[in-house]
């Protein structure tokens, strides 16, 4: 069983737990975040399906399942790019630190990293002296990969 297999069955699981279904096309979805290395739109995801499966999937059905992925904590929108990624901690069965991206604006690789939740408490009371209250603790940070970098030099 190869990685992607593996996290499919461990969202399957995770599914199931929340009394929820992976149907066919939500796993189809996913996998095409799984095995993409970078943030992908709804339209490329449906592109990935028919070039893959050979299914042709409307957009709303897409954003239908990248809804449920989300809700399901599998997948990670990220606002900046309007694109979705698959969440780095689908394996996991523990809990983790407040996600933050880091997207390289040349190629669009995104790398899942956390922040300690004593930093998000510090950033919510910063903003809350500001006037202003806290949405969504999610960070997304515009960077170059080292190798975008490295093209570059």
């Amino acid at each position: 069983m190869n990685d992607v297999d593996r996290i499919i069955q461990h969202a399957e699981q995770h599914c199931k737990a929340h009394g929820a279904r992976l149907t066919a096309k939500r796993k189809q979805v996913l996998t095409g975040l799984i095995q993409s290395n970078k943030a992908l739109s709804a339209y490329e995801l449906m592109d990935f399906c028919k070039e893959k499966y050979g299914e042709s999937m409307p957009a709303m059905s897409v954003y239908r399942i990248l809804e449920f992925l989300e809700e399901e904590h599998l997948v990670h929108k990220l606002n900046l790019a309007s694109k979705y990624v698959a969440c780095a901690h689908i394996s996991c069965d523990h809990a983790h630190d407040v996600p933050q991206f880091l997207i390289c604006r040349q190629c669009s690789k995104v790398k899942e990293i956390s922040i300690k939740l004593s930093t998000v408490a510090e950033l919510q009371a910063s903003v809350e002296e500001a006037g202003y209250k806290l949405i969504s603790p999610q960070l997304e940070m515009n960077c170059l990969c080292e190798e975008c970098i490295a093209q570059a030099a």
